[in-house]
C-alpha cells in the first residue's frame, strides 16, 4: 500500500503542536498533525499563561486571547516555607487557564489554518532512515520533516536519543483541581512557595472553576513527594490532595540539540520547560513555531535533511534562557544558597519586579542573571560551584 506523503508530520496536539501545525500550513506546506487522544482531553498543568505566551499566541493565531479561556491576574505572592516574601500588586498581566479547553481551542485554530488533525489515532511505528510511521490501522505516512511535540516521554526523542529524558535529572510534579476560593484577595492573586520541595516549589492558581495547587521538583531529591503535596495542601487549607496526580518535567534538562537531520522536537518532548518558573507553554508555542519555520525554510531550499540545523540556529534564544536558568537555579533552590536568596528576594522590589518582568516577556535571563550577580555577596557564587544536581551537560 502506497504512504500518504505530507511535507510536515507532526506528533501531538498540545501547545507546541498546534502553534507548529498552524504555522506549517500558513506557510503553504502540507501538514499533518497526529495525536493519540481525542480532544477535548485533561491534561496535567498549571495552566499559567504568561505575558510571554500571550505574545506567542497573538503572533501564531493573529487573535488576542478569548476571556471565556483566560483570567487575567495581575497580584502574585511568594513565600518560602511559612513565611511570606512579598506580594505584588499591579504586576504585568499573568493568564489563568485550563489545559482541556485551551489545546482543544489551539487545535482548532491549527485546523482552521489548514492543518490535517487527525486525532484519537495512534503511531505504531517510527521509521527515521525511510521517513515514514505507520498508523495502528496499518495506514504509512511518509514526511519530509518530522516534528516531535509528543510531551515529556515523546516516542520521537525515544527513536532519536534511545530515550526520552534522563531519570537523573528529570522533574516531577503532582497536582491536583481543588474547590473554588471565595475570598477575593485570594482569588486575584497567584501563589509560589519556594522550597515546598527540595529543589522545587509548590503553586496555587484560583481560577473561576477550581484551584490548582501542585508541587514539583528534582524527582531524585524528591522521593517522599505525595507527603510534600499533603503538607503543602494542608498549609493552603485548600482542600484533600487525596486524588492527586502525577506527571514528569523536563525542569531545565533541555536537549542541546534539539533533533537530527529532519526530525526536530518542539516543547516539553525537547525539554524546553523553565527550570526555576516551571513555565512551559510560552517555549512550548514558540518552538513549535519555530520548528515549522524551520521545516518551510528547508523544505523550500530542497534540503529538508538540514532542517534540524536550521531549527537549532532559531532556538539558540531559548536555549540560552535556559542554560543560565540552570546557573542560577542552585541560588533559588540549593541548601546552602537558598536562604540568602531567600532574604534577598524578599527584601529587593528591583529583583521582584524583574522576575515578574521576565515572566512577561518584557526582558531576558541575561538581564536578570545580572541583578541577581550584582546583589549576592561574592562569597556565595564560589560557593555555588558543584552545587548544582547532576546536570546533563553532554546531552545530546
Amino acid at each position: 500500500m502506497a504512504a500518504e506523503t505530507h511535507d510536515i508530520v507532526i506528533l501531538g496536539g498540545g501547545p507546541a503542536g498546534a502553534a507548529a501545525a498552524a504555522t506549517a500550513a500558513r506557510a503553504g506546506l502540507r501538514t499533518l498533525l497526529i495525536d493519540k487522544a481525542r480532544f477535548p482531553r485533561d491534561k496535567l498543568c498549571g495552566g499559567l499563561f504568561t505575558g510571554r505566551a500571550r505574545d506567542e499566541y497573538r503572533r501564531i493565531f493573529g487573535r488576542d486571547l478569548d476571556p471565556a479561556l483566560f483570567s487575567e491576574r495581575r497580584a502574585i505572592a511568594f513565600h518560602l516555607g511559612p513565611t511570606p516574601m512579598g506580594r505584588m500588586d499591579d504586576v504585568p498581566p499573568m493568564y489563568l487557564t485550563m489545559r482541556r479547553p485551551l489545546d482543544a481551542h489551539l487545535l482548532a485554530l491549527a485546523g482552521e489554518a489548514g492543518a490535517t488533525l487527525r486525532t484519537g489515532t495512534r503511531v505504531v511505528q517510527i521509521d527515521l532512515a525511510a521517513s515514514r510511521l505507520v498508523l495502528e490501522d496499518g495506514t504509512a505516512v511518509a514526511y519530509r520533516v518530522l516534528v516531535g511535540a509528543d510531551g515529556v516521554t515523546s516516542a520521537v526523542a525515544r527513536a532519536l536519543f534511545g530515550r526520552p529524558f534522563d531519570p537523573a535529572t528529570i522533574g516531577f510534579a503532582l497536582e491536583k483541581e481543588m474547590p473554588p476560593v471565595s475570598d477575593p484577595e485570594t482569588l486575584a492573586t497567584v501563589r509560589v512557595d519556594f522550597g515546598v520541595a527540595d529543589w522545587g516549589y509548590g503553586w496555587s492558581f484560583p481560577k473561576p472553576g477550581s484551584t490548582t495547587v501542585g508541587v514539583g521538583g528534582l524527582q531524585a531529591r524528591n522521593p517522599d513527594m505525595k507527603a510534600r503535596m499533603r503538607a503543602y495542601a494542608e498549609r493552603l487549607d485548600q482542600g484533600d490532595a487525596e486524588g492527586m496526580k502525577g506527571h514528569f518535567l523536563p525542569f531545565g534538562d533541555y536537549r542541546r540539540r534539539p533533533g537530527r537531520g529532519n526530525v526536530l522536537l518542539a516543547g516539553d518532548a525537547a525539554g524546553f520547560v523553565d527550570p526555576i518558573t516551571g513555565e512551559g507553554i510560552a517555549h512550548a508555542l514558540g518552538s513549535g513555531r519555530l520548528a515549522a519555520e524551520a521545516a518551510a525554510r528547508a523544505i523550500r531550499e530542497g534540503r529538508a535533511e538540514e532542517a534540524a540545523g536550521l531549527y537549532r540556529a532559531a532556538t539558540a534564544e531559548i536555549r540560552l534562557s535556559l542554560a543560565i536558568a540552570r546557573v542560577l537555579r542552585p541560588i533559588v533552590f540549593s541548601e546552602t544558597m537558598a536562604p540568602l536568596f531567600a532574604r534577598r528576594f524578599a527584601g529587593s522590589s528591583r529583583v521582584k519586579q524583574a522576575y515578574m518582568r521576565m515572566l512577561a516577556g518584557e526582558i531576558g535571563y541575561p538581564t536578570l542573571l545580572a541583578l541577581v550577580a550584582w546583589r549576592l555577596p561574592r562569597a556565595i557564587w564560589r560557593s555555588w560551584r558543584g552545587g548544582a544536581p547532576g546536570p546533563a551537560q553532554n546531552r545530546a
